[in-house]
């Protein structure tokens, strides 16, 4: 199974009623960011740069939870940042999970080890350990020695502990997709639970800082080539990037981005339009969702949707294309219990 029944179940139940209930645009997972500072400057991400400003900002924890109740999905995606740096993780998270929330803990690992004790193993914590690559190369793209070694202390620990752990690999255009073979059969002997995988956005914040964008990026034609490559490598390993999102990543069929599905909740309010772009934040949730032009977004219309596959609109898109098809939902179903 690729998920624990109790979130297959929470989401199922989840859709039908707001399918009951008649709402065309519904949030399946808050991407909830309660800092944006962080221990590392990955060569790729343009969180840190973007957010340069408010890096010493923090949401309180009533600040997380009331964006939480706002927003009603079912899983909420702690991120940032690096959400270990936060003091109030381990408080937040258990009152997440008290909440019957299904939580992702996505972190860069490096402080896990000395922050477990923290948290209690659930069904309802997942703890998302980022490595996009072996130690060599996973080190160069976070730009600092012994990361690679910290995080696989940090996935042993939690391992040993109990709790359900996973791991989260961007793929750039440098990325040997023979390595995350290898990569990913290393984890599954440290008794990984899964491996999500998603091409990188081509952030605008990293293509002015050191090295330009064409270098770590690809475009929407080589993130297919790579992923067509990629797939069979990996089909051993128990993937839990939907099958068919990795159709769409391949090429193998069309979707249209579903961002208001991930919506994200920081310092400075709700992010629009998506987790990717930044227009303007709100300061409601409700107000993100009625004045965003979500069909121009649907349309890849805009510019810098072009040679944009990523999970945060793509995966939510692929769930709800899903029912649309007897097919497609047979295919997610065999693939969730296989």
């Amino acid at each position: 199974m690729r998920f624990p029944l109790s979130l297959t179940r929470a989401m199922a139940a989840y859709v039908m009623r707001q399918k009951l209930a008649g709402r065309k645009r519904f949030p399946l997972v808050l991407m909830l960011e309660p800092l944006h500072a962080c221990n590392l400057r990955c060569s790729g991400c343009g969180r840190i740069r973007e957010y340069a400003a408010t890096r010493n900002q923090r949401l309180t924890v009533d600040d997380c939870l009331a964006a939480v109740d706002q927003c009603g999905a079912p899983i909420v995606s702690v991120c940032g940042g690096e959400p270990l740096i936060y003091p109030q993780i381990g408080e937040l998270v258990e009152r997440l999970t008290d909440r019957k929330k299904h939580v992702y803990l996505c972190t860069n690992g490096t402080l896990l080890s000395e922050r477990l004790d923290q948290f209690r193993p659930t069904s309802r914590l997942f703890i998302n350990v980022h490595l996009d690559g072996m130690e060599s190369t996973h080190d160069a793209i976070v730009q600092r020695g012994g990361v690679f070694a910290r995080a696989v202390s940090g996935i042993q620990a939690a391992k040993a502990a109990g709790f359900l752990v996973y791991t989260n690999t961007t793929v750039y255009r440098q990325t040997d997709v023979h390595e995350l073979a290898v990569l990913f059969q290393y984890l599954a002997e440290l008794r990984v639970d899964g491996f999500m995988i998603s091409p990188a956005y081509g952030y605008e914040a990293v293509g002015r800082d050191r090295r330009g964008s064409e270098q770590i990026f690809m475009t929407r034609a080589e993130i297919h080539a790579k992923f067509r490559q990629a797939r069979p490598l990996l089909a051993a390993f128990n993937l839990v990037t939907s099958p068919l999102y990795l159709d769409f990543l391949c090429g193998g069929r069309e979707l249209s981005c579903a961002a208001w599905a991930n919506p994200t909740y920081n310092v400075r309010g709700w992010k629009g339009p998506c987790y990717l772009i930044t227009d303007r934040h709100y300061p409601r949730f409700a107000d993100l969702l009625a004045e965003t032009e979500w069909d121009r977004l649907a349309s890849g219309s805009d510019p810098r949707c072009h040679d944009c596959l990523v999970h945060c609109g793509f995966e939510p898109a692929a769930v709800l294309a899903a029912e649309k098809s007897l097919r497609d939902v047979l295919k997610m179903a065999l693939w969730q219990f296989s």
